[in-house]
């Protein structure tokens, strides 16, 4: 009843130039956002690195990013058997990124699993992952424990990776398995004297 009334008393332009405000408000304060600058494990600050605030670190304390990283919305990071994000390397969104694996442990110990500490738990595996300079993981990609992504590589979106990537490889699929090297791609740009400097500067240190 209140609301027929008010719109006999409040013009239907009005109401709608009011509703698309508040829906721009709620937009704004819901989005995601990157957050430039980031603390890592070490104690250092990276102050040309960008994080989503919508990501999920699992043991931040063993999660060790360079500056100048890129890590898009709505990933996890898990740091359990500890994570290393080099310098310049990107994370398009939407990936998982693995130090640990449970799926042997919550078969043997079922609903006992939670009363197991993680450091004596039976079939939890644990390796590192690294993530090396300037390397590119496409949005979707999953890297699993003890898989080690080379510098200047490219994980091809949608990709599930379980062994490790050299240098200036590209991989896609599930699993994961050699397409190219980014090297082919780069070599028309590197034609720019410019910028073949910066791209072997970064090679160099």
């Amino acid at each position: 009843m209140m609301r027929r009334f008010a719109g006999l008393l409040i013009p239907n332009r009005l109401r709608h130039l009011v509703r698309l405000r508040i829906d721009s408000m709620i937009r704004r304060l819901k989005a995601p956002r990157m957050v430039w600058g980031y603390r890592d494990a070490s104690g250092n600050w990276r102050a040309k690195t960008r994080i989503s605030d919508t990501i999920y670190f699992n043991h931040p304390e063993n999660c060790f990013i360079g500056d100048n990283v890129y890590i898009g919305h709505f990933s996890i990071l898990d740091g359990t058997g500890k994570l290393t994000i080099e310098e310049g390397v990107q994370l398009a969104g939407w990936n998982g990124i693995y130090t640990h694996s449970s799926h042997i442990a919550i078969r043997l110990y079922g609903k006992h699993y939670q009363e197991i500490s993680e450091e004596v738990k039976k079939g939890y595996r644990v390796k590192p992952v690294n993530i090396s300079r300037y390397a590119f993981i496409g949005a979707g990609a999953i890297i699993l424990p003890g898989a080690s992504i080379g510098r200047g590589a490219l994980v091809a979106a949608g990709s599930i990776v379980k062994n490790d990537v050299e240098d200036f490889q590209i991989v896609s699929g599930n699993p994961a398995t050699l397409t190219g090297t980014t090297k082919s791609i780069d070599a028309e740009y590197l034609k720019d004297p410019t910028i073949k400097s910066w791209y072997e500067e970064w090679q160099k240190t």
